[in-house]
């Protein structure tokens, strides 16, 4: 299990004074994916327009380009705007399969300090069950403090 004050103070520290939203993201997803044993894919999709999400930096293999918040668990984030934890994604009707050894995920939305959805953040596991409540709440409130001020797309 991460230990996320660790991992917190080392983003807010990294991040400190940034706004820039791309900078954030990638920083944020080294972090993560170098302290989470269980994450094989960590990165995030920025929302470019209305109802669409486009890759944004991350760390591990390829990942889908482009999810509309109609498809798949990003797209079921985007869209609810609630975290999903997805234990088994071969029981996910809508899953959209960008890597065939995933096995479960985490997905949660990002959002700046005036409440603007400016994409999701996106775990994958080649393992399956392999996120829980403690992962939801420990980088949800690293995500509150580093996108805070973060400036996202006017649509």
């Amino acid at each position: 299990m991460p230990d996320y004050t660790i991992l917190s103070r080392q983003v807010m520290a990294l991040c400190q004074g940034e706004t820039d939203c791309v900078s954030l993201m990638a920083t944020m997803a080294s972090e993560v994916h170098s302290h989470h044993p269980l994450s094989d894919w960590t990165g995030f999709y920025r929302v470019v327009a209305p109802e669409l999400l486009k890759i944004g930096p991350y760390q591990g293999g390829h990942g889908c380009l482009v999810i509309p918040f109609s498809k798949g668990v990003c797209g079921a984030v985007a869209s609810s705007r609630e975290p999903l934890i997805v234990p088994n994604v071969a029981h996910f009707e809508n899953h959209i399969a960008c890597s065939s050894t995933t096995q479960s995920e985490l997905v949660l939305p990002v959002f700046n300090g005036k409440n603007q959805l400016l994409g999701v953040f996106d775990l994958d596991s080649n393992s399956l069950d392999a996120f829980n409540l403690y992962d939801v709440k420990g980088l949800s409130a690293i995500l509150l403090h580093v996108f805070k001020d973060a400036q996202g797309y006017a649509f």
